[in-house]
């Protein structure tokens, strides 16, 4: 035959080190996703031990005759290093792995609180009791660790190198320009309900919140990525670019704490923790895809399986705080009947 030679022919043509090349960096890709998600789960996870070992200390000093101040005893302390060193590995997971992976993976925190809840609960429970008082919180939990293996499992494996050059370029393409454009607007449109309507709804706080955090979630990534980059030899930190990042991470960090702490006032804990994350999730994800563009290149399945594994740990988080308890003003998370005698150590 005289046509073009058949699509077999061409690969057998190819050099032998070109598809040599294609898989070992998929593989690689591969490698950095689970190196990206395990900081992130581990970061979290630490988080969670850490909030909970400084509500015990508050807890038990409030129980007990101990004149000492929370930060004299050792235990407040311990938290706040396993606070720190915590949220140090969800930042360095965000040089490694794509945004769209690790924003979800804060699921993580929320199951460990959950298992930490009923590990210290007041109640002694019989078996039936206990199932039935909790079925909720395991199904949740079961639901969200599934649907974090599938967000692991069909992440996108978007891998571009957080230069200064390629993090400036995607600030100003016209995709994200627009995205901005809409989120400010988006933005001054809910404040000016929240501020000056006294539309105190849940759901336009934490979208105020999401807001923020999206633009949080992008500039740690490129705060992130730079700061490695750099450690490993390639200097990003002589680029303008950097400081800008950093500057609008520490202000979108200070108001999206402001604003969660209004809602704190107003709202049930459980109920923030699970519309927030469920928003924040989404507009995160939405704005790592027009920045990072981290779905480009991926196939219809694995987008798909993606958004199922979202929507799954969604359900997960909201069984798990649907079934917390509402919070009293004095009630503490953990009862003083589950704690020890002794003073906080």
């Amino acid at each position: 035959m005289d046509g073009a030679p058949s699509a077999a022919l061409q690969l057998q043509q190819l050099p032998p080190t070109s598809s040599a090349s294609v898989v070992s960096e998929g593989s690689f890709s591969y490698k950095e996703n689970l190196i990206g998600a395990l900081l992130a789960i581990f970061g979290h996870l630490v988080v969670s031990i850490a909030l909970n070992l400084q509500k015990y200390c508050h807890i038990r000093l409030a129980g007990s005759k101990d004149p000492r101040a929370y930060f004299k005893t050792k235990t407040w302390w311990l938290g706040l290093f396993l606070m720190l060193l915590g949220e140090l590995g969800v930042f360095a997971s965000y040089a490694f792995a794509p945004l769209s992976l690790i924003v979800p993976l804060s699921a993580v925190s929320v199951i460990a609180s959950a298992i930490i809840g009923i590990i210290f609960i007041k109640e002694k429970w019989k078996p039936k009791d206990f199932l039935r008082r909790y079925v909720l919180s395991f199904v949740g939990c079961g639901l969200a660790v599934v649907g974090t293996y599938l967000l692991v499992t069909f992440a996108p494996n978007n891998h571009e190198k957080m230069t200064g050059e390629n993090v400036t370029r995607h600030l100003v393409s016209w995709p994200f320009l627009l995205y901005m454009l809409v989120e400010i607007i988006l933005f001054c449109l809910l404040l000016y309900f929240y501020k000056e309507k006294n539309a105190n709804n849940i759901v336009v706080i934490l979208l105020l919140v999401a807001l923020l955090g999206s633009m949080t979630v992008v500039t740690v990534k490129a705060v992130a990525g730079m700061l490695v980059l750099s450690i490993q030899g390639n200097l990003q930190l002589d680029y303008p670019i950097f400081y800008v990042m950093f500057v609008c991470m520490v202000a979108t960090a200070v108001y999206q704490a402001a604003f969660l702490s209004q809602a704190s006032q107003m709202y049930d804990s459980s109920l923030i923790a699970s519309v927030g994350y469920i928003l924040s999730t989404t507009v995160a994800i939405t704005a790592g895809a027009i920045f990072y563009l981290d779905f480009i290149g991926e196939d219809v399945l694995h987008i798909c399986m993606f958004a199922l594994g979202c929507l799954i740990a969604f359900l997960g988080v909201f069984l798990i705080t649907r079934n917390k308890k509402k919070a009293t003003p004095f009630e503490p998370y953990i009862s003083m009947d589950a704690m020890p005698d002794e003073g906080a150590g």
